[in-house]
């Protein structure tokens, strides 16, 4: 008798059913044993970062199955806005996509058509063959993909801000994370992510992305700018990465005993 298979809740479901802001961490190495050590730290979810890591989706299979073994909540963010890797990502398994500089309302739809088979989308059919049914375990999968995913998508530019509202407000969009680098470049203040113009487009967007009954998150390096977002009403967080833990770790250690 077939081993009957269940497919854990997607990112959004388990932001929306906690009573506190969900912590993460980036995972950038692509090394399995450091995407072990983060999830096996106690972060809520972690960020599978293929849009600024060298990942090809072999990598993210393994780093998926790694963490599969932990509670935190894997999501994925993809290289860019399109129909055949989004389609390809949710075949390999990923159940919760990041898409990366979405600048309007009809980005955000281009978006979530991906996500979704027939009639509501575009996604492609080639469950079967793929680990995202778990190769035709999952009973009924076809019918039941759109309640196993999920779809965040990035608001990191001046013209995201203004259109904040109208991105959230798009169906099937059931997150916005918003991406204070790109955003604080975009206004022509480069690397300047607490500047106060930038606080206030992040305000502003909090405000709009509540406003459209949506879950708002952010990343920020900065522990206690994340602390502020938190207080702020952030429902999720990114508050490191893998790669920015071991570099600031291992110079910490050289300048005390070599310093």
């Amino acid at each position: 008798m077939p081993f009957p298979v269940e497919l854990p809740d997607n990112f959004a479901k388990h932001v929306t059913h906690s009573d506190s802001a969900q912590v993460g961490l980036f995972i950038s190495s692509g090394s399995e044993t450091n995407a072990e050590i983060a999830a096996s730290a106690g972060f809520d979810w972690l960020l599978i970062d293929a849009e600024h890591s060298p990942y090809g989706l072999g990598t993210v299979t393994s780093l998926l199955r790694t963490v599969a073994a932990y509670p935190a909540t894997p999501v994925v963010r993809i290289p860019v806005n399109d129909t055949v890797l989004i389609k390809q990502y949710l075949d390999l398994g990923a159940q919760s996509l990041m898409v990366p500089m979405v600048h309007n309302a009809e980005q955000a739809e281009k978006a979530v058509a991906a996500m979704h088979y027939p009639p509501r989308g575009v996604r492609g059919i080639g469950a079967a063959l793929a680990r995202s049914s778990r190769f035709n375990g999952v009973d009924d999968y076809l019918n039941k993909a759109s309640e196993t995913v999920s779809l965040t998508v990035q608001v990191e530019s001046a013209e995201a801000v203004e259109n904040a509202a109208e991105i959230a407000a798009v169906d099937g969009v059931d997150a916005i994370f918003i991406g204070p680098s790109d955003l604080a470049a975009s206004m022509g203040l480069l690397g300047q992510q607490q500047h106060p113009d930038v606080l206030a487009a992040v305000d502003t967007t909090f405000k709009a992305v509540r406003d459209a009954g949506k879950l708002v998150g952010i990343n920020a390096f900065n522990l206690e700018q994340a602390q502020a977002y938190i207080d702020a009403g952030a429902s999720f967080v990114c508050v490191g990465a893998d790669v920015q833990q071991l570099a600031s770790a291992t110079r910490a250690l050289v300048e005390k005993f070599k310093g």
